[in-house]
């Protein structure tokens, strides 16, 4: 059985290994990655917003992890996205996706857990309640289980084909309005 909590940032922080293990099993990046994504990851609990739910088996073995927190100006990839949405759509229509949204940062479901509904919960929960106006995210750009998901959940392609600054993998940026669909 699959139970989730909700931690803050303090307890974030403390279980950053268990996080980044489920992190790493999920997205298998390249080991030379790890220490700056630890301290990107680590630098996202002090956001304004920050809320985490972690999905946990009853031994406390953390298997999956999502979080999120209010985007603003000078966040790297509130900047970034905005820069690139504008460009695309105009500053109007960015502005009605990015001036009052919850960013769902990561959202990682060990591989042993995935399909099992695990991600979805922790989607659905995080994003209940929220006073944003929009959720937004960004994922691979292709036809992938998770993005299946977050279709599902009434998330939309904003961009597509979207590259980070620095990177070569292609990404979707998806928004949808809040409260969720169906929830």
């Amino acid at each position: 059985m699959i139970e989730l909590r909700r931690v803050g940032p303090e307890e974030f922080t403390a279980k950053l290994d268990a996080v980044l293990d489920v992190y790493t099993a999920a997205m298998l990046p390249p080991a030379d990655q790890l220490t700056g994504r630890r301290a990107i990851i680590r630098g996202h609990a002090s956001y304004t917003g920050f809320t985490c739910l972690l999905a946990e088996r009853a031994d406390g073995r953390t298997v999956g992890v999502a979080y999120g927190f209010h985007g603003e100006p000078g966040q790297w990839w509130h900047g970034v996205v905005r820069q690139a949405l504008t460009e695309h759509d105009g500053q109007a229509r960015t502005g009605e996706w990015l001036d009052d949204a919850f960013e769902l940062a990561e959202i990682h479901v060990h591989p042993d857990y995935q399909g099992k509904g695990v991600g979805r919960a922790m989607v659905t929960g995080l994003c209940a309640g929220r006073p944003e106006r929009t959720a937004v995210l960004s994922t691979r750009d292709q036809e992938t289980a998770a993005r299946h998901l977050y279709r599902s959940l009434g998330f939309g392609d904003l961009l597509t084909g979207f590259v980070f600054p620095g990177g070569q993998e292609r990404y979707a940026i998806l928004g949808t309005r809040l409260p969720l669909a169906g929830s």
